[in-house]
């Protein structure tokens, strides 16, 4: 249950970014596909096969990379993570990006952590904007049929 919990987490989070822009609302990632800016983390969850758990009932709280965040990585990196070798890899990336629940900006309070669905914690700084550990929300409460979307403007690794 968990492990299907955290790969929904991830595929919710790689696919949700841009695309929230529409009034009508979709499932994470419809809405990541949608969006156009999230091609990266489309593959991700795909190659991850976190589809179907994001496309579930959730809610789930999803901090989406945007594909300049993906390209920002060391070179080679993306490729490596989709490889089929390095699935488990890329399914705790993803899943770290995910929250169970639906969170949005206003039950936010500064330097709170929240559990991800990888199993760590993530950390909350409202000081200069809205931070989660060292990436910056660019767009908050994108909201879908089954959560909530925030975009980010970088990857975030949980610590190994």
């Amino acid at each position: 249950m968990f492990r299907k919990l955290a790969v929904a987490s991830a595929a919710t989070i790689l696919l949700s970014t841009t695309v929230f822009a529409g009034s009508n609302k979709k499932d994470i990632v419809d809405t990541a596909v949608n969006a156009g800016t999230f091609e990266t983390l489309v593959a991700a969850v795909q190659a991850a096969e976190l589809v179907d758990t994001l496309k579930g009932e959730g809610p789930f709280t999803v901090f989406a990379p945007t594909d300049e965040a993906f390209a920002a990585l060391p070179e080679g990196t993306v490729e490596n993570l989709l490889k089929p070798e390095n699935k488990d890899q890329l399914v705790a990336i993803l899943t770290y990006h995910v929250v169970p629940g639906k969170v949005m900006s206003g039950d936010l309070s500064d330097d709170m952590t929240a559990a991800t669905v990888q199993g760590g914690d993530i950390t909350i700084d409202l000081d200069s904007g809205v931070m989660i550990n060292d990436a910056n929300v660019v767009q908050a409460d994108i909201e879908a049929d089954n959560g909530v979307i925030h975009v980010i403007d970088k990857v975030i690794l949980p610590a190994t």
